[in-house]
């Protein structure tokens, strides 16, 4: 009886099967380190002495600085911050209300271009889920070694989401004072105007400078930073820096890459949308100027 293959054809039968199941197996770990800049300058810091704003760095570095671990394959990814990591106590009341603004877990699928993040606010669980945004990214021919990994520079302009409290700035005051001479109405709106989210802007768009490492073959990144020829190890987008400390690839105990369940599912502007909600019922309840600081109630 002939054999139903040659055996030269089962040989290359079960190394494209080899290479295949090593594909989906491969898994990686990289380690990073996000720091953020803040121009204390433009919120009423030049009057302070440099020791009092070393003070005020101290107190919110907890805030400003941070370590992440992103999990990924070839196709999907886990993101999440180093906890176990983080100084108790610090960043106080501060820490918790921007926590608003900073996202939980993060799961990325490239394949399916789906992101999905988790989101507790006031007590309630969010899943935030939305396309994976895509940059349109520049390929440079600028290298430089981190680790043991030469990197390519890439850059993109990419949208500033409106709750992005990294890149939130002072609304130009020497502008509107201008505005108010000329303007009696606007003089008027402004003087009444008791949102916090009209005190700030946020730019409609910043750069992003990318170094990524074609020695590890997978558009991966850290937070929403995907897309390149190889996995991006340093980023750097308005204020923000962020920089691969650590990366461990085929780990001996592979983690588990699934996207979250768990919470309310709702798109990025859904999300937004309660946020700036909740801040304005918070704004009736404790009062402003005109509520005289009242908790409510009778």
């Amino acid at each position: 009886m002939k054999a139903l293959f040659p055996t030269a054809s089962i040989l290359t039968l079960l190394l494209v099967f080899s290479i295949n199941l090593n594909a989906q197996e491969f898994q990686g770990e990289a380690h990073y380190f996000s720091k953020t800049t803040m121009d204390m300058d433009g919120w009423g810091g030049r009057e302070m002495s440099p020791e009092m704003k070393a003070q005020i760095a101290e107190r919110m570095k907890s805030m400003f600085e941070k370590t992440y671990i992103l999990t990924f394959n070839r196709e999907e990814s886990m993101y999440f911050e180093d906890e176990a990591l983080d100084a108790p106590g610090r960043g106080g009341a501060w820490r918790g209300m921007m926590g608003s603004f900073t996202g939980g877990p993060q799961y990325k699928n490239v394949k399916e271009t789906q992101i999905v993040q988790e989101q507790e606010f006031f007590g309630k669980q969010f899943l935030v889920t939305d396309e994976l945004p895509k940059l349109e990214w520049k390929m440079g021919t600028e290298t430089k070694q981190i680790g043991q990994y030469t990197c390519f520079k890439a850059t993109a302009m990419k949208p500033v989401d409106e709750l992005d409290w990294s890149n939130m700035r002072r609304r130009n005051r020497d502008n509107e004072e201008e505005k108010k001479e000329s303007d009696q109405d606007s003089l008027t709106a402004a003087e009444n105007d008791e949102d916090p989210l009209n005190q700030v802007e946020v730019p409609k768009e910043v750069e992003v400078v990318a170094w990524y490492a074609p020695q590890i073959p997978v558009n991966q990144g850290p937070g929403e930073y995907w897309g390149l020829p190889g996995l991006i190890l340093e980023v750097s987008s308005g204020r923000t820096t962020i920089l691969c400390s650590k990366i461990i690839l085929n780990p001996e105990q592979k983690k588990e890459i699934k996207a979250p369940t768990k919470g309310k599912v709702v798109t990025r502007k859904e999300y937004n949308d309660t946020v700036k909600q909740k801040m304005k019922e918070m704004r009736e309840m404790y009062g402003g100027r005109r509520g005289g600081g009242r908790r409510g109630g009778n």
